[in-house]
């Protein structure tokens, strides 16, 4: 066994790629064409870049609605309308979609018509973030495969919606059961977001409770997508006698929820390895009552993907006490260096440090160092004494706050500032201080994250990794009642969502992930409240990036309600349209059966960035005819 900085390598890695083609094979299937977009990521591999060229940064300009789908079924209806950070599928012509009204549908991708329509279970909602699309075999046709918000794992036909034969009980396969439940019945279980397909295995994460500390497990598992049957499952805290039990200190790790994947993963389809960005432990900002470095906790797994074996981990962050997730999906990639081609995987975390490692060893590409953080202030509290930070890149959000750094941007803004941090009486922190019990701290990244789930994308042409960042704090504190720890929380904004550090409050960087550097970083979003001339702050942003072949990066997700095109290599924005409504979501782009080049956005508005919240619409954008 090799180790270093939380980094392991299982014994007989290599042996695997030698079998993994002989093991769960199945028929070859008809794949998605390049052209389509067949999962969340684009592809299992999850790096959001299309071959597409038709839109470019000469003719961007001249994008234009082509067609909108209401999603709510009764768009004239006066009433509160949910928001969706879900993004759609396209495969053969037909665009799927989950909605926060209870329906899975297909649309026909280049005019918007209704193809066939899914009802959920009543009360129950597909996942937040979007579905995944198996593209069948010689036996059975490509079938629609997600998990529901209540734990029911739900497989259709493709073509026309209907509950596929011979997968569960009438196409659903309850997978709440008492095992993954740790014992505890009323245990909260659902998904938020798709599987990843592998063959025929649909492996995916799980969404458990923030509090309290005990509750279901956050194991991953994988499920026959033909019969429902599950496959594997791998645990993510280690029971007792498996390797890495010894990071759990006394009886921590029991009926101990969190440690999940309530993101996507991702898998290297041509080595069979599945890569599983796990979560922190509950309750995520203490761990008095979980003592030692907790893996596999805020670790980047890497598992044979035909059988979950483990193979090796890297952990990012040590017994996390600030719910610094791996929240962003995993993407693969190719670093060049020295004329060598290797391959690699870009992992960060909500503290917003780009970790780039070999994936088939799990060795980081740039210098890792166990960096000494601050001692926990909380007398039950015992913080781990190092972190581990990468040398490069730089970390691409706001780490700590100071009072100089208070936005002077307009006096009414800063008088509001100023008298939240007296109402509250918070002050500053420094990278990795743990949250007190006495006083509450301005906390940088907060809660939310520098990076959102969406994450990043990846441009193998110019070699740059292109995320949004959210430079976005929290005011907290942590608080005991009967036994229970919990925490005090308010966002560091005013009244009209402006947060209360000198700007830019939002940001799109680009990596060039063959030197580390950071190749441009511009912000991300305007502040149309504030005076001519200050606008240009960035704003915070919730939804990812997308990539294409001729050099265009498009995203929506800040709460100033613009949908956006940037030039990949420089970072110049391009184009903007202004929205109805915010589109925290993820667009995704693809070729319709005209033979145009269609880009496409959910727009709602909502969620925690407070955007006016009443849009239903995906909308969906192309050049003139």
């Amino acid at each position: 066994m090799k180790r270093f900085l939380g980094f392991a390598i299982g014994a007989g890695l290599m042996a695997l790629f030698s079998v993994a083609a002989l093991s769960g094979a199945t028929a070859a299937p008809v794949m998605p064409a390049a052209t389509d977009w067949g999962a969340y990521g684009k592809d299992a591999g999850g790096a959001r870049f299309s071959p597409l060229t038709q839109i470019t940064p000469e003719n961007v300009g001249k994008l234009q609605l082509a067609w909108r789908y209401h999603m709510n079924p009764a768009p004239d209806k006066k009433g509160p309308t949910p928001f969706s950070t879900t993004t759609p599928i396209m495969v053969d012509g037909l665009l799927y979609l989950g909605t926060p009204y209870g329906k899975v549908v297909a649309l026909d991708a280049t005019s918007g018509k209704t193809v066939w329509t899914y009802d959920m279970p009543k009360g129950d909602q597909p996942p937040y973030r979007g579905l995944a699309y198996w593209p069948g075999d010689n036996a059975h046709g490509p079938r629609i495969i997600f998990g529901s918000l209540k734990g029911k794992l739900i497989a259709l036909e493709a073509k026309t919606g209907k509950p596929a034969a011979g997968f569960g009980t009438n196409g659903v396969v309850e997978t709440r059961t008492p095992d993954i439940l740790n014992g505890i019945p009323t245990a909260y279980y659902g998904y938020s977001s798709p599987p990843d397909i592998y063959k025929n295995i649909a492996i995916i994460g799980s969404r458990v409770q923030e509090a309290p500390a005990l509750g279901a497990s956050g194991d991953v598992r994988a499920w026959d997508v033909v019969t429902g049957k599950m496959v594997w499952r791998f645990r993510t805290i280690p029971q007792p006698g498996e390797k890495f039990h010894e990071t759990w200190e006394d009886d921590g790790w029991k009926q101990r929820s969190g440690v999940n994947i309530w993101n996507q993963l991702t898998i290297d389809t041509q080595r069979g390895i599945a890569y599983l960005p796990i979560g922190a432990p509950t309750f995520d900002r203490y761990g008095g009552d979980h003592k030692g470095a907790n893996l596999f906790s805020d670790s980047l797994v890497a598992v044979d993907a035909n059988t979950g074996k483990y193979l090796w981990h890297f952990q990012a962050v040590h017994h996390d006490i600030w719910d610094y997730d791996l929240d962003a999906p995993p993407i693969l990639m190719t670093v060049r260096r020295d004329g060598k081609d290797i391959p690699a995987i870009a992992v960060m975390n909500k503290d917003a440090f780009l970790y780039i490692l070999n994936r088939v060893t799990g060795e980081p590409l740039y210098q890792v160092t166990e960096t000494p953080v601050p001692p926990s202030p909380v007398p039950s509290e015992k913080a781990w004494p190092t972190q581990p930070i990468p040398a490069k890149p730089a970390q691409l959000a706001r780490g700590s706050f100071s009072m100089d750094e208070l936005a002077n941007i307009t006096p009414a803004h800063t008088a509001a500032c100023k008298a939240l941090i007296a109402k509250t009486g918070a002050t500053g922190s420094k990278l990795f201080e743990p949250i007190p019990q006495d006083h509450p701290i301005i906390r940088f990244p907060g809660g939310e994250g520098g990076p959102e789930w969406a994450g990043g994308a990846f441009d193998p042409k110019l070699g740059y990794f292109i995320i949004n960042t959210n430079n976005l704090g929290y005011i907290e504190q942590l608080v005991e009642r009967d036994g229970e720890w919990n925490k005090t929380t308010e966002v560091f904004m005013d009244k009209d969502t402006n947060p209360c550090q000198q700007p830019p409050w939002g940001l799109l960087s680009a990596v060039n992930v063959d030197t580390g550097d950071i190749a441009w970083q511009v912000p991300l979003g305007v502040t149309d409240s504030f005076p001519e001339g200050k606008q240009n702050t960035g704003r915070p942003s919730n939804g990812g990036p997308i990539l294409t072949a001729s050099g265009l990066t498009f995203i929506g997700g800040t709460n100033d309600q613009r949908f956006r095109a940037f030039d990949s290599r420089t970072g110049k924005e391009l184009w903007t349209y202004h929205l109805d409504y915010s589109a925290h979501a993820t667009p995704i782009t693809y070729q319709g059966s005209d033979g145009r080049q269609y880009v496409a956005v959910v727009a709602t508005g909502g969620s925690y960035l407070r955007s006016p919240m009443g849009g239903d619409s995906l909308m969906v954008f192309a050049l003139p005819k």
